[in-house]
């Protein structure tokens, strides 16, 4: 039975080294999976109002912004579970789950035939932001440790 050259002598693997410098590839990949979740929601908010007036014909802003009312609440509540569900499931899959959960959105915007599918769009939208930026704080928190926890954060 052949150990991996990072077993040791005790034939148990080594314990992940954390910090910043031990980690820097991931951590940066991981801020700029950050930048691309941000990316997403500020160009979907500068063109919904957009789309909302000149091709849905919506002029009232309660009306209008009825899109952010259910991306707030579909993230809030996907913010709550994103940490039980990365503790269970794993912080990949969780990550990945998120991004799969956003792809159509794309496409119910460009397919839209009514505001409603904007608005389902944005439900979509809250679930893969929910899980794709609360896991990534959690994957930088892992990998930089505790000591550098306020680190992690302040690079959102």
């Amino acid at each position: 039975m052949s150990r991996s050259p990072s077993a040791g002598n005790s034939g148990r693997p080594a314990a992940p080294r954390l910090g910043l410098r031990a980690n820097l590839p991931q951590f940066a990949l991981l801020v700029g999976v950050n930048a691309l979740v941000g990316g997403m929601v500020g160009q979907e908010r500068a063109l919904l109002p957009l789309l909302a007036e000149r091709v849905f014909g919506l002029t009232a802003l309660t009306t209008t912004l009825t899109f952010l009312v259910a991306f707030g609440a579909t993230k809030a509540v996907m913010n709550l579970v994103a940490g039980a569900l990365a503790d269970r499931f794993g912080r990949k899959s969780v990550l990945v789950a998120g991004w799969l959960i956003g792809m159509p959105v794309p496409l119910l915007l460009i397919w839209a035939p009514s505001w409603g599918w904007v608005i389902l769009a944005n439900a979509f939208l809250g679930a893969n932001q929910g899980l794709t930026w609360s896991t990534t704080v959690i994957m930088k928190i892992d990998l930089v440790g505790p000591a550098r926890r306020g680190l992690a954060m302040g690079l959102n």
